[in-house]
């Protein structure tokens, strides 16, 4: 699968390359032949769009190196960095065109446009067109960044390429050459493709929140393992590349369950969460709930009443209640909107020990990383 994917992407970022050098040796001749500095710019733009398939087929070969000592989880974010580097190349390429573009401005020269001028112009933004669909509808369906931001910009340049021919039957019925400002136009529509790329690619290293629908299947996944099973919280999913998830969750089980049952149950559950979703789950916790104390739901009952009172408490699971031992313990979701998280998460410890004096309340912190 992941060769498959290694294929489609570097043949997709092949096509690429050949497609824009031959652009950008069209466009750079016809546009020191009319003397047109917008022409000139598309032309530069569409080499730095060969540079970032360079860049995308270097990422992911750099990606698919196998896991070792140093690496233990492989070297998928390398993709991440190839979009990154992406997003200066694009970044570079339109501070470029803002200093040519300000250039022009202060030195002008007339342009002078042939019909085989903008017949090389127009055709650039249909081939433009259909790559840029194509590109990114490649990436989207192997899920490869580098390819989507790809595909992205030379839709923009498509939309660059349209304009220079605007701004040349502009000054071919009006004599009013629109050159130089469309350059700056130009310029801070790479500029700002740059950074949207740049900011998308940095988010990811960062780390996301996982995406909803992609929580709620897999959590569906462990609940259908056993009828027993009475949810699945807590799930984090560390992302180390496209398609490259270790994940871990909780699960909440009767306090009846064995350690065979629960051995039995959880390697179940890491081979089907990896077979549905793509995704190795390291680990596989426990909350083991009350059956055997009669008295242990009416208790759980009054102390769900009393943390959902706040309103910044979005969850509380893993609850068990020892009336032996007088030992009380569950973990409690505090929402990101909380003006203080800490200070809710207090106010809900403090107000269950006020009702429960008799019990060691032991509450843990936990924030809202998944649906």
């Amino acid at each position: 699968m992941k060769q498959n994917r290694e294929k489609i992407i570097v043949r997709t970022s092949i096509l690429g390359i050949i497609a824009n050098i031959a652009l950008a040796s069209f466009k750079a001749f016809v546009g020191l032949l009319s003397h047109s500095i917008a022409i000139v710019l598309d032309a530069v733009n569409n080499l730095t769009d060969a540079l970032s398939s360079v860049v995308t087929i270097i990422g992911t070969k750099l990606a698919l190196k196998p896991a070792d000592k140093k690496h233990p989880f492989g070297h998928g974010r390398a993709e991440y960095l190839s979009a990154m580097v992406i997003a200066v190349i694009i970044l570079y390429a339109g501070t470029t065109a803002l200093v040519e573009s300000i250039k022009k401005i202060i030195t002008p020269r007339t342009p002078d446009y042939q019909p085989v001028t903008l017949f090389i112009v127009a055709t650039a933004v249909v081939v433009k067109i259909a790559l840029g669909l194509f590109v990114k509808s490649t990436g989207k369906r192997v899920n490869s960044d580098s390819l989507i931001a790809s595909g992205q910009d030379a839709l923009m340049d498509s939309v660059i390429s349209l304009s220079t021919l605007i701004a040349a039957a502009v000054f071919l019925f009006w004599g009013i050459s629109l050159e130089a400002w469309l350059g700056i136009i130009i310029a801070f529509a790479i500029i700002k493709s740059g950074f949207e790329t740049l900011r998308e690619t940095l988010s990811k290293i960062l780390g996301e929140r996982i995406n909803g629908d992609v929580s709620h299947a897999i959590k569906r996944t462990i609940s259908s393992v056993d009828p027993e099973i009475r949810g699945a919280y807590d799930l984090v999913l560390n992302d180390y590349g496209p398609d490259r998830h270790l994940g871990s969750v909780h699960i909440e089980v009767p306090d009846t369950w064995t350690a065979d049952k629960i051995d039995v149950v959880t390697r179940k559950i890491t081979r089907l969460v990896y077979e549905k979703h793509g995704v190795m789950m390291a680990a596989v916790g426990v909350y083991s709930v009350n059956t055997k104390q009669n008295s242990a739901a009416e208790i759980r009952s009054k102390v769900a009443k009393i943390v959902h009172e706040h309103k910044d408490i979005l969850q509380m699971h893993g609850f068990f209640v020892d009336e032996t031992e007088k030992i009380m313990r569950f973990d409690i979701i505090v929402s990101f909107e909380s003006p203080d998280m800490k200070t809710m998460f207090n106010h809900v410890v403090t107000d269950v020990r006020e009702a429960f004096p008799d019990y060691d309340v032991q509450v843990q912190f936990d924030t809202d990383i998944s649906d």
